[in-house]
């Protein structure tokens, strides 16, 4: 049953990202500008050899101009004109898609694949992004718990005070005070040069642990408040009754439950995490995807946008599976 499950909402990701895609591609399409804007004009000879290398001289929806003219030149096989009719920008994607490519990068030229230079940024993203999820995971859920059960003590008031600050200043405003602090304060360096991301090393902590300082001050919160509901239950009334250690009582009844509500908001979260954050990918100088992403929109690197887009979807889409399953996990009546 488990198996079938994830096979259905494996399937569910065909239509998640074909519309990903089209809304996204079309949203694209619509921002004024175009992939050759450059400060310094391009040649209007240069700039159709690079619209009709790239297909970009081609509707972007459909192409009724190409059907009208082979419907005039003779032509009534029905294929070619439906084929003819497809010949678009978009639909031209949606066949890369299908064939897992993603396109040249246009900023590039075509000289790098989008594939490539996903594959090259992603695991820098993917260590802030272990990092921050991290942080949050093992700072957040014990910060909750301890709060709700030490309600009203300064243990929880604290708790309170740390998840307030976490979700009410912006990630940003925090970056820069981390930057500030860490360069004037501490004579540390947050801001690294490209090579001195290579491998794991301390440079990933600072953005790390800025980028999780949002989901595990609501993590804090929704543990708090997930076991506080918990606490007042009659099976943990009654387990107590039974002469059950606290210790037991707290970690297979109380956290277990509690842990349902969290585990809903933590895949996208950690999906989230993974994926990077433009901004503290930018302020910390990090040559990752979300930096790319930054780039890339400035460009209007079209194949770039929906690549990172398209990934960042696949993502999120993952790990609301990885949390229909893990529900199963946590809670038996779920399972059954």
């Amino acid at each position: 049953m488990l198996l079938s499950f994830i096979v259905r909402r494996v399937l569910w990701l065909i239509p998640v990202v074909l519309a990903v895609t089209t809304i996204t591609f079309f949203l694209m399409h619509q921002t004024p500008g175009g992939p050759w804007d450059r400060e310094k004009p391009v040649a209007k000879a240069t700039l159709e050899a690079l619209n009709a290398k790239f297909g970009l001289n081609k509707p972007v929806w459909v192409n009724v101009a190409a059907v009208r003219e082979r419907w005039n030149s003779g032509e009534r096989n029905p294929l070619r004109l439906t084929l003819a009719f497809l010949d678009s920008q978009y639909f031209r994607y949606l066949w890369g898609l299908v064939r897992l490519d993603l396109g040249p990068s246009y900023r590039s030229k075509g000289t790098e694949s989008v594939q490539s230079i996903l594959w090259r940024k992603f695991p820098t993203t993917a260590k802030v992004g272990l990092v921050a999820t991290a942080f949050a995971v093992v700072v957040g859920i014990p910060l909750g718990v301890l709060g709700a059960l030490r309600q009203n003590s300064w243990i929880d008031y604290l708790s309170l005070t740390v998840a307030t600050l976490g979700v009410s200043v912006p990630s940003f405003v925090i970056g820069v005070l981390v930057v500030i602090g860490l360069s004037q304060l501490f004579g540390v360096k947050p801001i690294r040069a490209p090579e001195e991301w290579r491998g794991f090393s301390a440079a990933y902590l600072a953005p790390g642990i800025v980028l999780g300082l949002g989901t595990m001050s609501y993590l804090t919160r929704l543990t708090r408040s997930s076991m506080l509901e918990v606490i007042r239950q009659d099976y943990v009334r009654t387990a107590r009754a039974k002469g059950l250690s606290e210790f037991r009582v707290v970690t297979r009844h109380m956290i277990r439950n509690a842990l349902i509500a969290v585990v809903t908001v933590l895949g996208p979260a950690v999906a989230g995490l993974v994926t990077g954050s433009f901004i503290i990918e930018t302020i910390f100088n990090v040559p990752g995807m979300g930096r790319e992403y930054v780039v890339a929109i400035a460009a209007r690197d079209y194949s770039m946008i929906m690549g990172t887009t398209l990934l960042y979807a696949l993502f999120v889409a993952i790990a609301n599976i990885w949390v229909d399953v893990m529900y199963g996990f946590l809670d038996p009546r779920i399972r059954g």
